[in-house]
């Protein structure tokens, strides 16, 4: 996975995402029909940019790293596809959170 990322950096404040893939069959082993899987809002951070120009000038670092799982908005984000699978590129204030172990 490592190798996509040395041809694509985000700019600024955008941090670049892979989906978690959707739940598809429950804990006790059903399928999950297409439509009720609902959208999947997690995410694990693939690349950063280096930052946003603070008012003041200054650098503001993106607030998560690379391999940390993350909450995504239902909406919004821009698809870009590199070496035939989907990313998403999402600006830094648009995270709505991330998981700790």
């Amino acid at each position: 996975a490592g190798k996509a990322f040395r041809k694509f950096i985000p700019l600024f404040d955008r941090v670049l995402v892979e989906r978690c893939a959707a739940e598809t069959v429950t804990k006790g082993g059903i399928m999950i029909p297409e439509k009720s899987q609902g959208k999947v809002l997690q995410a694990t951070v693939v690349a950063v940019g280096s930052g946003a120009r603070g008012k003041n000038g200054e650098i503001q670092p993106v607030s998560v790293k690379v391999g940390e799982k993350v909450l995504l908005p239902e909406y919004g984000g821009t698809k870009i596809v590199l070496e035939d699978k989907d990313y998403y590129l999402f600006r830094d204030g648009d995270i709505l959170g991330k998981y700790v172990d």
